[in-house]
């Protein structure tokens, strides 16, 4: 399940860089549980969360970014910040890049500022 999850995780990363997202980090791991990826937009930091689902028959893989994961990756992006304080005065954002449907021709969605720390 891992190496699934590491295809998407690159090809979400090729398709931000693309469109013009530099690399930070990938696969920042707290206690809290991981960033799967970290990157600039112009002055913002983007912390991105990369999902899959094969089948819609619990929802799209954007709807499994629940409440309760949303807190667990605003906690994680907090230590990540206070482990780099000079990123700390950047303005931060939360996006979610979904792929839906089977590996080889998965729709790609990008939710730009996806949901916010409170």
């Amino acid at each position: 399940m891992r190496s699934a999850g590491a295809v998407f995780e690159q090809r979400a990363c090729d398709e931000l860089q693309r469109a013009g997202l530099i690399l930070i980090t990938r696969n920042y791991t707290t206690r809290h549980g991981e960033l799967d990826l970290i990157m600039r937009h112009g002055d913002t930091t983007v912390f991105v969360e990369v999902r899959h689902r094969l089948r819609a028959t619990h929802g799209d893989a954007a709807n499994s970014v629940t409440a309760s994961k949303q807190a667990k990756l605003i906690r994680a992006a907090e230590l990540w910040l206070a482990a780099h304080p000079q990123q700390a005065q950047r303005p931060c954002r939360f996006d979610v890049v979904s792929y839906d449907g089977p590996a080889d021709d998965a729709r790609m969605t990008w939710w730009r500022g996806a949901f916010e720390a409170l």
